[in-house]
């Protein structure tokens, strides 16, 4: 089997994996959430960074932790982190102190048992192929990352579905248009 084919058959299972209730959950927590706070570290966090225009395209208050310009997140807030292993020290803090100021805090990680999971109020968890079983030609985290951002847009779709939101509201917020 070739690359192509291998990283779409391991994203597609990771996607098939992912609880239907706790994907409502996710979508209800962006829309009902006063803000929307993103992060993610290295390649989660360009994933991350991604959906987060998104958001903003879908007219949604938005921001990623750790900019100069992030707001102190706050109580009727949610607040999104993404870590394959769940262990990654930032992103375990980030949900740490966002929990304690009563943020709700949602993860997407491939680690059930993983410590951001156990400390999230919702965790979104993808079926990951195990170490051996992870192809030498998708390295590191390339389909948890890969399949982040393909769940990712599915859930833009579902909001622009819900809100009424069309392309072309999305194209007017676009920063290019500017």
């Amino acid at each position: 089997m070739d690359t192509f084919d291998t990283i779409v058959r391991c994203c597609g299972h990771a996607l098939a994996s992912v609880d239907p209730e706790r994907r409502e959950e996710l979508i209800e927590s962006i829309l009902e959430g006063r803000k929307v706070f993103l992060y993610g570290s290295g390649r989660s966090g360009l994933v991350g960074q991604l959906f987060a225009v998104r958001l903003v395209q879908l007219g949604l208050d938005v921001h990623f932790v750790g900019e100069m310009t992030t707001p102190i997140i706050g109580r009727e807030d949610t607040t999104i982190l993404i870590s394959n292993t769940g262990r990654t020290s930032s992103v375990v803090q980030t949900a740490r102190i966002a929990r304690k100021i009563g943020s709700r805090v949602v993860c997407i990680t491939g680690e059930p048992g993983s410590e951001l999971a156990e400390t999230s109020d919702v965790s979104i968890v993808f079926d990951m192929p195990l170490d051996g079983d992870i192809p030498a030609n998708a390295p590191l985290g390339t389909v948890f990352e890969d399949s982040a951002l393909l769940f990712f847009d599915c859930i833009v779709s579902d909001i622009m579905a819900r809100t009424g939101t069309t392309e072309e509201d999305m194209r007017n917020r676009h920063a290019i248009w500017v």
